[in-house]
């Protein structure tokens, strides 16, 4: 399997490796720094696509699945469109898990409410979801994911159980918080793109085309846009016969502890 930890071992390897052969044959240093690059290359995609497993395990979909299922995931909340979202998944009976940022669980406090009341799954999506989140030190991760739990667990009484990093982006830090925290990572194998584009038809026509049992749907509770998709998206669904479960159901895991 290719990971941060076997690869960091191969390529430390393989440049001690050229340093020895130095000695015998010398190497322009031009291969050194090919090999340096060419690390940090492999590095920087593991890192940014989450299903790579890179740094840390993510459940991203569930392959064994032979049954017309799926699961729907909602980034950033909560906002005021979330209560949109809650009527389209109560109209279709779809479950759902939303990832809360907790400055947003502050700012709307009676949606999250809303949310955990009408028997949906949350989990934690950081506190601030910075650009800056997968540069922080492992004290300052920690500080993240648990400021948030301490807010959400305030409406679940449970302990939190799933963490989805912001943007997909994983690293060693983030591994060594996880590693104490215990939470399960949950990705996607189905993303959206409505945080970048509000491209209705766009964003429709890609999370369709991917759409196959198992998988679990990235979109956002923060826009119009996304909402309008969703009521088409869950149509498309029930016209070709999906059922919309809970993460639990889909990967058999529990989304809350004791």
């Amino acid at each position: 399997m290719i990971t941060h930890k076997n690869i960091s071992i191969f390529f430390i390897l393989l440049l001690l490796l050229m340093f020895i052969a130095n000695f015998i044959m010398p190497i322009n240093i031009w291969y050194y720094w090919a090999v340096v690059f060419l690390w940090l290359g492999i590095n920087a995609i593991g890192s940014s696509r989450i299903s790579s497993n890179y740094h840390v395990k993510a459940y991203c979909s569930n392959p064994l699945e032979t049954e017309q299922k799926i699961a729907l995931t909602f980034d950033d909340g909560p906002s005021p469109y979330t209560l949109e979202v809650l009527e389209l998944l109560k109209k279709y009976n779809a479950s759902a898990t939303f990832f809360c940022i907790g400055k947003n669980i502050e700012a709307h406090p009676e949606i999250l409410q809303k949310v955990i009341d009408e028997g949906y799954l949350v989990g934690n999506h950081s506190y601030s979801h910075s650009k800056f989140f997968d540069f922080y030190n492992a004290k300052q991760i920690r500080e993240e994911i648990e400021k948030t739990d301490t807010l959400l667990e305030k409406f679940t009484s449970k302990k939190i159980n799933f963490f989805r990093p912001p943007y997909g982006v994983t690293t060693p830090s983030i591994r060594r918080v996880l590693e104490k925290t215990n939470h399960k990572v949950i990705g996607w194998n189905i993303r959206s793109l409505d945080g970048g584009t509000k491209n209705q038809e766009l964003i429709l026509n890609r999370i369709t085309k991917r759409v196959s049992p198992g998988g679990i749907v990235l979109l956002h509770d923060t826009g119009k846009h996304s909402v309008l998709v969703l009521e088409q998206f869950l149509q498309f669904l029930q016209q070709n016969n999906y059922q919309v479960v809970s993460i639990e159901e889909l990967l058999n895991l529990k989304a809350y502890g004791d």
